[in-house]
């Protein structure tokens, strides 16, 4: 795929992100002017939920390990349920090896030895910083893909970066990561082998270099990108936001 500083090393890990409460839980007031206060909710049941489909999916796709990452050091009863909630969920999984590490710790450990991580899980906020974080490890926001995981099963799909309303007039964005979420839609539609014709072509196209986009050094478009993708070809860090 795309050569960045990393590429001798290897990225492949999983970020595994609570995406219903924390500090985005809109929960804001003024205490008197000129000072508010802003409240990060955590609650057991999100927490085993993240927690449990941080471990399934370790089992799921022969992942060895699961790191959670917090600040439990200073935010002791937030983070610390959280922590709490993994920790009973990990008993249950003796075959993965699980670890804590504080957040601020492993971001200096990924940028250092990225090959350390494999499935990790943390609270909203986190996850937020720290997929932006890997996905520069791998060449950018345009390349990362991500998926919200229902516990019912429902599912939503979307690149890391959102809908990149400042470029998308100058059709000079990266399709890779929509096209990679597309590939995490299919797989969980059990449409293993759809995906993996489309994925062979990203790949097959990011390796070439010859019709890639700005942000990894290319010169190409929007529609330059699907031409070379599709008529000739049809027929990793990925984020899992769990709500």
């Amino acid at each position: 795929g795309v050569i960045t500083p990393y590429s001798a090393e290897g990225v492949d890990c999983i970020i595994v992100r609570e995406n219903t409460e924390g500090e985005y839980s809109g929960i804001e007031h003024t205490v008197v002017p000129g000072v508010v206060q802003s409240v990060k909710l955590i609650t057991r049941d999100a927490s085993r939920n993240v927690a449990e489909y941080a471990f399934k999916y370790a089992v799921d796709n022969n992942r060895s390990n699961v790191v959670a990452l917090h600040k439990a050091n200073i935010m002791k009863m937030s983070d610390g349920m959280f922590l709490e909630q993994c920790r009973i969920v990990a008993e249950k999984y003796p075959q993965i090896k699980y670890r804590e590490m504080y957040l601020d710790s492993a971001c200096l450990k990924i940028v250092r030895d990225p090959g350390q991580f494999d499935v990790m899980v943390m609270p909203n906020l986190y996850g937020d910083i720290f997929s932006d974080l890997t996905a520069g490890l791998i060449g950018g926001l345009g390349l990362a893909p991500s998926g919200n995981m229902g516990k019912d099963g429902i599912a939503i799909y979307e690149a890391v970066h959102g809908t990149a309303d400042d470029i998308a007039p100058q059709n000079k964005g990266n399709p890779t990561a929509l096209l990679m979420s597309g590939l995490m839609m299919l797989r969980h539609l059990e449409l293993k082998s759809h995906a993996d014709i489309i994925e062979k072509a990203v790949l097959e196209t990011l390796t070439e270099r010859k019709v890639v986009t700005g942000d990894i050094g290319g010169r190409a478009t929007k529609p330059g990108i699907r031409r070379r993708n599709l008529p000739e070809n049809s027929g990793y860090v990925m984020n899992h936001n769990f709500a």
